[in-house]
């Protein structure tokens, strides 16, 4: 009787466990299976989120060397790009922060900038149809650090003068217009109303940027043009840029401002690429390096192999 209870003791247990076994396999194969976004699913992103960070350092030195030049050299550049961008419905929310600045140091010159940049643009827009919404644009533009015209004094030594600070000057857009955008990656705004306001909280520099003496603040009312363009170029290189120009109803129109940034990355590995900038700032009231040529083109010109980290958020 004993062994009879024993066996079927021992055959219950045995199909018991083939049965756990079948059922962790079963469960291992659903584990595994891959999650596949249903086709019939035309839910949209909200927010889309993400940036990018570069930074750069070169260093140079030299002893005793017959081609001449300074016996040290350093420069530093970081740069940082974030933006938060938000569609629902017939709604979109726009917005992008560039941070930048720049060191360069060297044994004849010392210490001097070699760029300095803050540049916040938020837009919300309301879809008149799929290209086209009507929009209000807000743009900041300025600096961090002081900066400084440099120049020779008449028995040849350097001579600095204190032409900007950090937030002076400031610049502060505020337009209404219509905000064309055919595809994802390029954008065309236009105003023809639009209130911008330099802002320079010492009045021992504003004649630099057209600010009358004794105010702080110099407002303006014109036409506003924004483009912007993003653009990927095969695997492994991007081309940005954004163009800004202004025209003052009040004073000279045909004396059009003109903000134009473009950068060129090439990824070389995860975090390493290489980066080209250019920008060219025309303003008609503000001052040349050289007072006596009059208004110019302002250019500055960046390139450099360093780290990359990208941290978009999809």
């Amino acid at each position: 009787m004993k062994k009879n209870v024993l066996v079927l003791l021992a055959f219950f247990l045995l199909n018991q466990s083939k049965a756990q076994d079948a059922v962790v396999k079963e469960l291992k194969i659903e584990a595994e299976k891959k999650i596949e976004k249903d086709p019939k699913d035309t839910t949209q992103l909200i927010w889309k989120k993400g940036g990018q960070f570069n930074f750069t350092v070169n260093q140079g030195s030299q002893n005793n060397w017959s081609a001449g030049g300074d016996k040290f050299s350093f420069s530093l550049n970081a740069y940082l790009n974030l933006f938060a961008f938000y569609k629902k419905g017939r709604q979109s929310w726009d917005n992008s922060l560039d941070l930048g600045y720049g060191i360069v140091q060297t044994t004849s010159l010392g210490r001097r900038k070699s760029s300095d940049r803050i540049d916040l643009t938020s837009k919300y827009g309301y879809s008149l149809n799929k290209k086209i919404n009507l929009a209000t644009l807000f743009n900041l533009r300025s600096q961090f650090a002081n900066g400084y015209f440099y120049s020779k004094t008449a028995a040849g030594a350097d001579s600095a003068t204190l032409n900007s600070k950090g937030l002076c000057p400031a610049y502060f857009v505020l337009s209404v217009g219509l905000d064309y955008k055919p595809t994802s990656n390029f954008s065309l705004f236009l105003s023809p109303v639009t209130g911008r306001w330099v802002v320079v909280n010492d009045p021992s520099i504003g004649s630099f940027y057209g600010v009358l003496p004794g105010k702080k603040v110099k407002n303006e009312l014109g036409a506003f043009l924004s483009a912007n363009f993003n653009k990927k170029i095969g695997a492994n290189l991007t081309y940005k840029t954004k163009l800004d120009l202004f025209s003052n109803h009040k004073k000279d129109p045909q004396n059009i401002d003109v903000f134009w940034t473009n950068v060129i990355t090439a990824k070389i590995t995860k975090y390493i690429n290489c980066s080209l900038n250019v920008d060219m700032i025309y303003d008609n009231d503000t001052k040349n390096v050289v007072p006596e040529k009059g208004p110019a083109p302002q250019w500055l010109q960046l390139i450099g192999i360093g780290f990359a980290y990208n941290f978009n958020k999809k």
